[in-house]
C-alpha cells in the first residue's frame, strides 16, 4: 500500500487540474493590500481572507482529486494492472485514498504557513487591538484539512458507485453545500420557530441530519479572526465524528468497489 500511496502522490503532483488548482494560491501575495482597504480591521481581514482561500484551494482539490482519482485509472486501464498484482481491491482504494489524503494534509500545511506569513505581515505594518490567537488560527486550518478530508471520502464513495466523473463530482459537490447547512436545518426545526412543521417532516429532516455530514462542526473560522477561546470537548468531540464517520464511509466505499464490476 506505501507504494500506490507514492505513486498517488506522484500523480497528483504531475496532474494539470492540481497546477491549475494551486495557480490560486498565487492570491496570497494580494490579500495584505486588499486587507489595507479596510483600515481598521486589516489583521481580521487579513485572516478572513486567507482561511477563506485555504477552504477554497482544498475544496477544489477535495472534489476534483476525489472525484476524478479512480475515474482515470479506469479510463487509463492503470487499475486492471494494479490489481494484478497481489493487491485486494479494498487495497486498492484505501491506497488511493490515503494518498490523496496525505496530499490534501500537506497541502494544508503549506498554505497554512502562507496564511501565517501572510498574517503576520499585516499584523506588522497594521497593528491590530487584538493579538492573533496563532493556536487557533493553526486548529482552524487543521479541522478545515479534516473536513476536505472527509469530503474527499464522500467522493471515493462516489467513485466506488460510478463509472464516471459526474456523480462523484457533482454528487461531492451537492454533499459540500447540504453539508454545511445541516446544523442550521436541524436547529431550526427543534426550535418554537419550526414547531408548525408537520412531524414527518422534522423526522425525515433529522434522519438526513444524523445521514448526512455535519461539515459546519470543522468550521473554527470566526474563532480564528476574533480570538473567541475554542472548547476542547467540543474539539475533541468532532474529531471522534471525524473518525467514525470517514470509517463508516470508507467500509462502503470498499464493499461496493470489491462488488463491482470493472469494465
Amino acid at each position: 500500500m506505501n507504494t500506490l500511496i507514492h505513486v498517488t502522490l506522484k500523480g497528483i503532483f504531475r496532474d494539470r487540474v492540481f497546477q491549475g488548482i494551486m495557480v490560486t494560491a498565487l492570491v496570497f501575495l494580494f490579500i495584505p493590500s486588499i486587507a489595507s482597504l479596510s483600515m481598521r480591521q486589516v489583521t481580521e481581514l487579513s485572516v478572513t481572507l486567507s482561511l477563506s482561500l485555504v477552504s477554497f484551494i482544498l475544496l477544489l482539490l477535495a472534489i476534483f482529486l476525489g472525484g476524478t482519482s479512480i475515474w482515470k485509472d479506469i479510463e487509463r486501464r492503470y487499475t486492471f494492472t494494479v490489481l494484478g498484482l497481489p493487491l485486494a481491491r479494498g487495497g486498492y482504494l484505501l491506497g488511493k485514498f490515503c494518498g490523496t489524503a496525505l496530499f490534501l494534509l500537506l497541502t494544508a500545511v503549506v498554505l497554512g504557513a502562507a496564511t501565517f506569513l501572510v498574517v503576520s505581515w499585516s499584523s506588522t505594518i497594521y497593528p491590530a487591538a487584538r493579538p492573533v490567537a496563532w493556536g487557533t488560527l493553526a486548529l482552524c486550518i487543521l479541522f478545515d484539512a479534516m473536513k476536505y478530508i472527509l469530503l474527499l471520502a464522500c467522493a471515493f464513495l462516489f467513485s466506488s458507485l460510478s463509472t464516471s466523473f459526474f456523480l462523484p463530482v457533482f454528487g461531492t459537490i451537492a454533499l459540500f453545500l447540504t453539508g454545511n447547512v445541516t446544523q442550521q436545518v436541524y436547529d431550526y426545526i427543534h426550535s418554537s420557530a419550526g414547531a408548525a412543521l408537520s412531524p414527518l417532516v422534522k423526522q425525515s429532516a433529522t434522519g438526513l441530519y444524523y445521514l448526512l455530514p455535519n461539515l459546519s462542526a470543522f468550521n473554527l473560522k470566526v474563532n480564528a479572526i476574533y480570538g473567541i477561546p475554542l472548547s476542547p470537548s467540543g474539539l475533541l468531540l468532532t474529531a471522534g465524528y471525524f473518525v467514525v464517520y470517514i470509517s463508516a464511509l470508507l467500509s462502503v466505499s470498499v464493499l461496493i468497489f470489491t462488488r463491482r464490476e470493472l469494465r
